[in-house]
């Protein structure tokens, strides 16, 4: 009765603020957001959200969550259009989706694929609010019992499963997390501030690099060059055909299979670190499981579409558990989701549940407002989306250029914030192209901070309480809790170990030559080698112990890796390589063509500011790159200019500025306000 005196109140304050008009507003733009990144595959909700992160600053904390939630729940739903129209998964969320929706789609069904992918995404969004919504009065006694020592081995839970379950060898998936992990350490450290990776030479990276350029240039920069690279339209067919009906009543008739998959959302996304990389193909595996006949599978039978899609969103509310009872991201795009709490100033955890109870069922029923928005919006906007994806994505892959350039910098209004996108964007390009799991190393990135100030407090603590005897020493770092928890760690790795072959994250890599991917296992390991002897040279231990045991961990992972593949053959999947896909092969553009563009865009832009650089970018791509005619040149580049500068002036942000503006002071916008 207690708990129902506290929480009833708080979840009436709650629907008092999502249903106030200014809120409502912000959530439809956060909507409208989330469907039109959505759309475009690789554009997910990490991408969606590393966008409108720098935006938020200063905004009602109410405001910044309906827009950041709104965005976070459309996303699920609208990347199934492209899955099912293109056959292309719209993001690591609705890969399985292809493997039905699109064969559907390609028999004249892609409106019946699409409803019941819409009814059925609506479905497991509305179940992951209603149960994080009783979960969290149960939840708010336990965390109490949760200390330094059960926080930090939640952190290595989530690290250690979503390292084992992001890709189809187990210790590229280590090793990718531990590669997050020690990009996470650049610059000041926390305790002592000594000094990792960076020096007073180079002051940007003293305090570290920003989670916005990170997401940016891991998940958008690589699937914008490798859609530019093609240089064709996403999907070659706009056609919906009929059957909105039947995909609702195909819903309908699966309602127990919708039901279980949502329930299995749930649980996936609450484990922390998995999330969109696994939760589709394990519903999708027991969807088939659970069929008698399974003959239709994969050439296009409804029940494919329906358990994916069901709990792809029911996971988005299972995520926000260890997102914000504990701090621990439940997918990359709850990792972006915990920078932008930061920057409304709440610290997702134990605290936000205990002093924050109102906003955490705000947050809660405004992904549920947000998922029966969505899917009424993608079913209205269906025609004309599918009209869009048949533009050439050489028309609109520079705006995209354009758009990412301009977030990345409001990350630290600087220009190393450009540079540091286009080095994480290339590393980003790497990872995708040798398979090599982005969403550990996002994770790992993002758990970095809090993992290394777990270990040092509980350091601290546990060596003050063994210096009073052991019995006390004990009983703090080896608590039912902890135990239980570590139990499920080696779980984890040793069931993950079983399944990661079968778990395709970045989808089916072709295997390559040896030379490329032994090649970027060197230069890792190389990487991780100078940052070894770099936390080796600093004396504080505090500051020194974590970096050096992760790098440590991490070597040994890449040393085993090398030693695997001067022994394997070029057929061993350890070889996977994206360039030997017959797509690239035939790609119309190089990689470092296409990449070179996007440089010369950042170039000018640091030499004479972006408002002035970005005229001469997109004239030159429209014209030699899209091959559009000089009026249609024109008018597209003063659209994308214009809507840059509304967008700023609106939001009252600067332009990157460039040599000149340090040399002649220019008013806004082509200088600083």
């Amino acid at each position: 009765m207690d708990l129902l005196s506290t929480a009833l109140p708080a979840l009436g304050e709650a629907f008092s603020l999502i249903f106030h008009p200014e809120q409502i507003m912000f959530l439809m733009l956060g909507v409208l957001l989330g469907l039109s990144v959505g759309v475009f595959p690789g554009l997910g909700g990490i991408a969606g959200l590393s966008m409108v992160l720098p935006f938020i600053y200063g905004m009602d904390p109410v405001s910044g969550l309906a827009l950041m939630v709104g965005l976070v729940a459309v996303i699920p739903t609208s990347d199934t259009f492209a899955s099912v129209l293109m056959g292309i998964p719209g993001s690591s969320a609705s890969q399985a989706t292809v493997l039905d929706g699109f064969p559907l789609a390609k028999k004249g069904e892609a409106a019946r694929a699409l409803s019941a992918a819409f009814a059925a995404s609506l479905f497991g969004g509305l179940l992951g609010a209603l149960i994080l919504t009783f979960f969290i009065l149960i939840a708010r006694p336990l965390v109490l019992a949760f200390g330094l020592p059960e926080m930090l081995m939640i952190t290595l839970l989530g690290l250690s499963m979503v390292a084992i379950l992001a890709g189809r060898v187990a210790l590229k998936g280590v090793a990718a997390a531990g590669l997050g992990l020690m990009v996470g350490t650049i610059g000041e450290a926390a305790a002592a501030g000594s000094l990792r990776m960076a020096t007073y030479d180079i002051p940007y990276l003293i305090d570290g690099l920003k989670l916005v350029i990170v997401g940016l240039g891991i998940f958008a920069v690589p699937e914008i060059v490798a859609l530019l690279r093609q240089d064709r339209p996403i999907s070659r067919s706009g056609g919906l055909g009929a059957g909105w009906l039947d995909g609702v009543r195909d819903w309908a008739s699966n309602l127990f299979l919708s039901f279980r998959c949502a329930i299995i959302g749930v649980i996936v996304g609450v484990i922390p670190g998995l999330g969109g990389s696994v939760v589709d193909w394990i519903a999708y595996g027991h969807t088939v499981q659970s069929t008698k006949d399974k003959r239709r599978f994969g050439s296009g039978d409804i029940r494919g579409v329906i358990g994916p899609e069901s709990s792809n969103n029911a996971k988005e509310g299972g995520g926000l558990v260890p997102t914000l009872i504990f701090g621990i991201p439940g997918s990359g795009s709850m990792a972006v989701f915990i920078g932008g709490l930061a920057l409304l100033g709440y610290d997702a955890g134990p605290q936000m549940i205990q002093s924050n109870l109102d906003l955490t069922y705000t947050i809660v029923w405004s992904l549920a407002l947000a998922n029966v928005f969505g899917a009424g919006l993608c079913i209205a906007f269906s025609t004309g989306i599918a009209r869009l994806t048949t533009i050439r994505f050489s028309l609109l892959g520079p705006f995209l250029f354009m758009l990412i350039s301009f977030a990345a910098f409001q990350s630290g209004q600087s220009l190393g914030d450009l540079v540091a996108l286009f080095v994480i964007g290339l590393l980003g390009i790497f990872l995708r192209r040798f398979d090599w799991s982005r969403p550990a190393f996002l994770i790992g990135f993002v758990l970095s901070h809090q993992a290394e100030n777990f270990s040092n407090m509980a350091h601290q603590v546990a060596g003050a309480k063994f210096r009073v005897s052991l019995e006390s020493g004990f009983s703090y770092i080896a608590s039912p809790i902890v135990l239980g928890i570590l139990a499920l760690t080696v779980l984890s790795v040793v069931i993950g170990i079983r399944q990661a072959k079968q778990i395709l994250p970045e989808g089916e890599v072709p295997t390559g030559r040896k030379r490329a991917p032994f090649v970027f296992l060197l230069c890792v390991t190389g990487y991780l080698m100078i940052a070894w002897i770099d936390a080796m040279q600093i004396r504080m231990m505090s500051d020194k112990i974590f970096p050096v045991t992760v790098s440590s961990i991490t070597l040994i992972c890449c040393l085993l890796l090398l030693i695997r593949m001067m022994r394997a053959p070029e057929t061993d999947i350890i070889f996977t390589d994206r360039a030997a896909d017959t797509e690239d092969i035939n790609a119309a553009h190089s990689l470092w063509g296409t990449l070179a563009w996007f440089a010369g865009l950042l170039v000018l832009s640091s030499l004479i500011g972006f408002v002035l650089a970005l005229p001469l970018f997109l004239v030159s791509f429209l014209r030699i790159r899209a091959g559009l005619n000089w009026p249609r040149v024109l008018i597209l580049s003063a659209a994308g200019i214009g809507f840059m500068i509304a967008m700023a002036g609106w939001l009252h942000r600067d332009f990157p500025p460039g040599l000149l503006q340090e040399l002649v002071r220019l008013p806004w916008p082509l200088g600083d306000a």
